[in-house]
Formats: structure tokens, C-alpha cells, sequence
């Protein structure tokens, strides 16, 4: 993941960076000052459109120095008073669960920040490359925090989450697939069959929208997309055919390929990015070994949860060194929220960029950028998160 960011090399850029390079303090302070402030919204805007988790978040801003709250009782009803919410509470620390009565929640936020420096003979020499390359290193820095801190709050939530039905069982939120190691058409039913299972209403009917249950979005590894391409030119069946004639020349067999439509379109893709409506989101932090594989191994196995096939038969934990995880995300429900700081003096920014003060002495001939935003993350409903095992 690297987003970047250059410097236009106009007149004004080309003084203005020059500037930052003045061994008068001052001058240097009021060219980094001015810099920032024109660079502060551009990245605000790269961090709201790139990595992955900003497709899965809903953004919830808040005035800095506010404490975020949300009203819980009108966002879902439940029988028992009582509803999991996961959240991430602190920088670099794990996603937790806390269990809530239907009141006013309290969410816990933290601050990501990123901070570089660079020789000030770069500026002085119109170094552009230099200077945008300081930049975009605080962008990088807190793009990749983002999407760790994001995808805790997920794979948490999905490890954990079980939903009993009106009159049913317990259900876990993940099952596996039919055959290890295998993604089949199968399976993916047998997960949007499980979605619409746990999203009953809490009355226990069917929800008024009937067609926006199940996953929008599956995200899965480099390999699972491999198999997905092979639909194209392997047998995709999951029930044997009747049989007629002999194993001779007039052996036949009913059973039913996938429809030749499908290969073509999955051919002339290379890989399908939709099936029954889902769209398939390739990431190359999943799959065995991957960091994303290994954190839900952590959580799986923090609570010993087991988890079955669709069809309910056989039981067995999670085991990360030889399966993988494909994560399944409803994101019609608006679940995942980010609450997220806006400035008051910087025109409701919410990414602060600043010169760096620790520099400002003529000796040290050196120049800096702060840059910081003050987010959570935050799961209030995991009935839109489920997942298959593979």
C-alpha cells in the first residue's frame, strides 16, 4: 500500500519551497505554515478514498475535544436489553467487545500521527521530490495505521459473532466451506443462506427489505480469486447426476456445469468480480500466512470458538497454518462506524498538517511536518459481518 503524493512544480511551489529552506527561522516557519495548510486538505481527501477499510466505514465526525457518543436504542431494538459492540479503543492495541445496555454509548478514540524531517539545503535547492516525499511518508504512515486499526475492529467482530434466531439455535457468523481448501458456487450460497438467517427482523419475520439481506462485498486472498478465474475451465457441481448406459460409449451423465455464459464472462474478466450479486474484493492480506489470516487466527483462538460447514455437519476451531479466512461484509446495514474528530480552527479539517517545532533553531538547519487525526472504529451491529472458512 503506497499512496502518493507530488508537488506540481509551479513558480509559486518552487518559492515557496525555497522559502521553507531560509536559514531565517522565521521565514522558514511561515513557508512550512503555508505548505501545510495547502496540503492539509489534500490529504485528507487520500485518506478518506484510499486503503480498503474506507469502502466498509461510515464516517461519524465530531467536534475535537467532544466526547462521541451514539444512542444505541435507535439504531436497533433487542429482546434482552443488551447488545455487543466492538470497537478499538487505543492505538496499535487489539479490537475489544463490550457489552452495552441500549443507551447512550461512549465510543473510545485515539490518535494516529506521523511526524519526518528532512535537511533544509533540499529545500533550498528546489527539491520538490524531497519535499513531497516527506509528505506522502505521514500519508503512508497513517494509511497503513488506519487499515490496522480498521480490519481488527472486522476480523474481531466476525471471529466472535453468534445470533440465535427467533425459535432457532445459536449461529455462528462464519461456517466452512463443503471441501477444505476449496471455494466453490456452492459454498457461497450455503454463506448468503446463513446471512439472511441471522438478519431476521427482531421481531423474528421477514425484514421490509427483503432483497437487501445478505453480503454486498467478499473479501478474499490472491488465492481464492485463482480458483474463482478456474471457474472458467473446471467442473463446478455439487450434486452427483443420474447416471444412464454403461462406462462404454453410451455412458451419460445429467450432471449440470456451470452455465457456459458464466465461463465466458469469468474468461474474458479474468476472474469474475460478481457472483449472485456479491462482489468478490481481492486483498493480498488474506491467506495463509497474511496478516489479516493470522489476526482472526489470534481472535478465533482467543475464544476457542469452533465453527461448522453451511449444512451444519462436523465442528473444529480455526486453525490459521492451513486454512484461510473469506470475510463477508453486508454493507447496506451502515454497521461500521468511524468516529472521527474535526477540527474548529482549521475549517473542520480532519487531518491536521503542521510544521514541526522541535527544528525551528538556525543551528540545526533541519525542517519538519506533524500531521495527526483522532479516530475509533467502531462494529455496532455484527449481524453484517460473516465469513467463510476455506
Amino acid at each position: 500500500m503506497k499512496t502518493r503524493f507530488t508537488l506540481d512544480g509551479t513558480a509559486e511551489q518552487n518559492e515557496l519551497v525555497r522559502a521553507i529552506g531560509s536559514k531565517n527561522v522565521q521565514v522558514s516557519i511561515e513557508a512550512q505554515q503555508a505548505l501545510a495548510a495547502a496540503a492539509g486538505p489534500v490529504i485528507q481527501k487520500l485518506l478518506l478514498t484510499k486503503g480498503t477499510v474506507s469502502a466498509i466505514y461510515t464516517d461519524m465526525p465530531y467536534n475535537e475535544d467532544d466526547a462521541p457518543s451514539f444512542p444505541l436504542d435507535l439504531y436497533y431494538g433487542t429482546a434482552d436489553g443488551l447488545i455487543t459492540v466492538y470497537s478499538q479503543s487505543s492505538n496499535g492495541g487489539l479490537a475489544s467487545s463490550q457489552i452495552t445496555g441500549n443507551s447512550e454509548m461512549k465510543f473510545m478514540t485515539y490518535t494516529l500521527d506521523s511526524a519526518v524531517s528532512f535537511n533544509k539545503r533540499y529545500a533550498r535547492k528546489s527539491r520538490l521530490d524531497v519535499i513531497g516525499g516527506a509528505i506522502e511518508h505521514i500519508i503512508n504512515e497513517v494509511l497503513i495505521l488506519q487499515e490496522k486499526m480498521g480490519w481488527s475492529v472486522i476480523l474481531k467482530a466476525g471471529a466472535e459473532a453468534s445470533t440465535t434466531p427467533k425459535g432457532g439455535s445459536a449461529l455462528k457468523h462464519i461456517i466452512r466451506a463443503a471441501t477444505a481448501g476449496v471455494f466453490g458456487v456452492d459454498d457461497l450460497s450455503s454463506l448468503i443462506t446463513r446471512h439472511v438467517r441471522l438478519n431476521e427482523s427482531y421481531s423474528g419475520n421477514t425484514p421490509e427489505g427483503v432483497y437487501s439481506n445478505g453480503p454486498t462485498d467478499l473479501y478474499v486472498s490472491p488465492e481464492i480469486k485463482a480458483q474463482i478465474r478456474a471457474f472458467a475451465y473446471n467442473p463446478m457441481n455439487t450434486r452427483a447426476g443420474v447416471l444412464s448406459g454403461t462406462s462404454g460409449s453410451g455412458y451419460t451423465s445429467s450432471v449440470v456445469a456451470l452455465p457456459e455464459a458464466m465461463r465466458e464472462e469469468i474468461y474474458r474478466n479474468a476472474g469474475m468480480q460478481n457472483i449472485f450479486g456479491v462482489n468478490i474484493v481481492q486483498l493480498v492480506e488474506f491467506g495463509i500466512g497474511k496478516k489479516y489470516n493470522t489476526l482472526f487466527d489470534y481472535y478465533a483462538n482467543l475464544g476457542s470458538y469452533t465453527y461448522t460447514t453451511g449444512a451444519g455437519t462436523g465442528s473444529a476451531a480455526f486453525a490459521g497454518a492451513t486454512t484461510e479466512i473469506a470475510l463477508a461484509i453486508d454493507n447496506s446495514r451502515g454497521a461500521y462506524l468511524r468516529p472521527i474528530a474535526r477540527g474548529t480552527e482549521n475549517g473542520g479539517s480532519t487531518f491536521t498538517l503542521l510544521p514541526d517545532d522541535q527544528w525551528n533553531l538556525a543551528r540545526l538547519d533541519k525542517a519538519g511536518f506533524f500531521g495527526s487525526l483522532e479516530e475509533g472504529r467502531v462494529c455496532l451491529d455484527s449481524r453484517s459481518t460473516s465469513g467463510l472458512i476455506v
